[in-house]
């Protein structure tokens, strides 16, 4: 691999206090080609970690449509690094790569650190810091496209949904890292997300390995559906389908998840086509959380690049 030279600090041109965020670091090539650009500082506020970002471009010449690749976890555990354990990391990257795809891969604030909509306003802080460097990172700002995957499915749904003119758009779109912007995308792919966190109140948590592990909704919200139901609705994609002019959506979803119930998906399937939006649902017959039970998760992953590399003109 070879390594780009470090860039020349001009002391003169520093400020303090420094930007809420760190210029590209120098990317690192491999033997084929691809560029990588691991650990890049995307947005920091004080009292918490610095959330960091990943970028992987393919060989050769751009500037390349992107996939922001959201991470699951309950919004209260998961790492941009990893897909979920029935995803091989190798699988999901380098299908994207060959599609001549980059790929984004964020971190984002768990629901312990800060309930929601932190977590909402870091995705939306990624997108814009994709934006804002694109020239240095070798991509088309204006072909951006988010996947994501359980609580990164929802937080794929929300930002391909959430805009300034939406209900309480301006708290939302938030102020991290690239504070200002458009953080807007072209199309969304999202595996199992919560859609209506409302209606998923009735729906009972299965038990969970280890009697510590906090009830995810609650964590994300700061206390029980009931006690929070305004910010469960706007913590609801749903919420957002009426009166939008939605990016094209792709959902797949287990017909028998567990964790997350496919009418899930089937709800807010309902609300894109009453909104006018392209929308496709797919079903994984027979499929658990994270495809649990599901032979088909190559093909899976492939249909969800190549609907991403259509509406986002891989290869244009």
């Amino acid at each position: 691999m070879t390594q780009s030279p470090p860039a020349e600090i001009d002391i003169a041109d520093m400020t303090w206090p420094p930007p809420p965020y760190r210029s590209p670091v120098p990317p690192v090539t491999g033997a084929d080609g691809v560029r990588r650009f691991d650990g890049v500082t995307y947005a920091t506020t004080p009292g918490y970690r610095p959330r960091l970002l990943d970028v992987q471009v393919p060989a050769g010449e751009g500037p390349f449509p992107v996939i922001v690749w959201i991470h699951g976890g309950g919004w209260l555990d998961g790492d941009r690094r990893y897909p979920p354990p029935t995803v091989p990391a190798d699988l999901l990257h380098g299908t994207v790569l060959a599609a001549g795809l980059a790929l984004v891969s964020v971190d984002y604030r768990h629901s312990l650190e800060a309930p929601f909509p932190a977590q909402l306003h870091d995705v939306k802080a990624a997108i814009r810091y994709v934006r804002a460097f694109a020239g240095d990172l070798g991509i088309d700002p204006d072909r951006i496209g988010v996947w994501g995957e359980s609580a990164g499915g929802h937080l794929a749904a929300l930002a391909g949904l959430v805009g300034p003119d939406s209900p309480q758009g301006s708290a939302l779109e938030g102020t991290e890292g690239v504070g200002s912007g458009e953080s807007g995308v072209r199309a969304v792919v999202d595996w199992y997300g919560v859609s209506d966190l409302v209606t998923l109140a009735d729906h009972p948590m299965p038990a969970m390995p280890g009697a510590e592990f906090p009830d995810p909704y609650e964590a994300l919200l700061g206390g029980t559906v009931a006690e929070r139901r305004d910010l469960a609705r706007a913590a609801s994609p749903v919420t957002y389908a009426e009166g939008s002019t939605p990016p094209p959506f792709l959902l797949v979803h287990g017909t028998h998840d567990g964790l997350v119930p496919y009418s899930q998906s089937e709800a807010l399937a309902a609300a894109l086509e009453s909104a006018g939006g392209e929308v496709t649902l797919q079903p994984v017959e027979g499929a658990d959380h994270i495809f649990l039970g599901s032979r088909d998760i190559p093909a899976i992953v492939e249909g969800g690049v190549a609907f991403l590399a259509r509406h986002l003109g891989a290869g244009a």
